[in-house]
């Protein structure tokens, strides 16, 4: 994989977890976090929007 330039959220402080995202060259969205940068998720743009969206909108408040 080749090196991606990642951006840590806003929302992340420095004690705490962070999560990490990086945009790669064919279109595709990662995603990791500080305390496991091994595991890396790949969504695409929408996804990813469509994701903070409901997570916003507090569709993800509750688990069922």
């Amino acid at each position: 994989m080749s090196r991606l330039n990642w951006r840590k959220s806003t929302f992340s402080e420095e004690a705490s977890s962070c999560v990490y995202v990086g945009a790669t060259g064919n279109g595709k969205v990662r995603l990791r976090e500080s305390d496991e940068p091994d595991v890396i998720l790949t969504t695409t743009p929408a996804a990813l929007r469509a994701l903070i969206r409901g997570a916003k909108a507090g569709d993800l408040d509750r688990f069922q």
